[in-house]
């Protein structure tokens, strides 16, 4: 927050037993709302915290521990129905209709509801996956209530030119304004598939400080791109995002060193490196 990150997913309320790291994002959850209490003029109450909910059970689990943890929750389908199966147990229908559920309850809250579609460009389990499936989903989640749609490159096997016509085929459906991009740098193309979203008229991009992450069920898939490596491409291209390099970086180099995790972001490290000159 400190860096201006204006938009941050905080937790994900996820079964611990399949996926233990998030074990905490109740208690992380309710830190963050005291924090809040106890900051009203702080940059914590103008930043939006978002929280992964992919059921209702996860969505009451978030909603119980009161006013000011969250301020939007997001559901994630998949365009594969290999990776849906092994990744939430279910097929992409049965997804979806869970998801009704939650987007459902979630505008009776007045909590504004996020969608994911992941394997965009790909799945560890069944190879290509075709631009108009994706499409289709991202639809679907938009039918629901989702106000923005992210498409998330979740093995990082995307290039430019098939990212590219998968936006073409999405944007057939949806607008550029309703779509965000979501990509993991696997094989360190997440930068120019950035860079081609730009091109068509995507301004929502998702990236992980020091690109920490990755997916239990996506073997030898990287964490998502480097917030950092965003930040210095887009300020190279003359974009304002608001955001304070170098105190995203120390961000990046201090939850790495708190993990014991390599800081996988090259621009974290470079801009690390030249304080330290100073």
């Amino acid at each position: 927050m400190k860096a201006g990150c204006s938009h941050i997913e905080t937790a994900s309320f996820v079964s611990p037993k399949k996926i233990p790291a998030m074990v905490d994002s109740k208690e992380v959850s309710k830190q963050l709302k005291d924090w809040r209490a106890n900051n009203p003029n702080g940059k914590c109450n103008s930043t939006v915290f978002s929280v992964l909910t992919p059921n209702l059970r996860g969505l009451n689990d978030a909603i119980s521990i009161g006013p000011g943890a969250l301020d939007e929750v997001a559901v994630f389908a998949s365009a594969s129905e290999a990776f849906s199966h092994k990744n939430i147990g279910c097929s992409i229908k049965e997804s979806l209709e869970r998801f009704r559920q939650v987007t459902e309850k979630a505008k009776d809250l007045g909590i504004p509801v996020r969608g994911y579609v992941s394997c965009v460009l790909g799945c560890p389990y069944s190879g290509k996956v075709e631009s108009k499936q994706v499409a289709d989903v991202a639809l679907q989640l938009a039918n629901l209530g989702c106000h923005e749609i992210s498409l998330g490159d979740t093995i990082g096997v995307g290039t430019p030119l098939a990212t590219r016509q998968m936006i073409h085929d999405v944007k057939v459906v949806l607008r550029s304004d309703q779509l965000a991009v979501h990509y993991h740098d696997t094989y360190g193309q997440a930068l120019a598939n950035i860079f081609v979203s730009l091109e068509e008229d995507i301004r929502t991009i998702d990236a992980s400080v020091a690109g920490l992450g990755g997916c239990p069920y996506a073997k030898g898939a990287s964490g998502n791109v480097a917030t950092e490596d965003v930040v210095f491409m887009l300020n190279g291209l003359g974009v304002d995002c608001g955001i304070d390099l170098e105190a995203l970086a120390n961000a990046g180099q201090y939850i790495t060193n708190e993990l014991g995790r390599e800081n996988n972001s090259k621009c974290g490290r470079a801009v690390i490196s030249k304080m330290k000159e100073l």
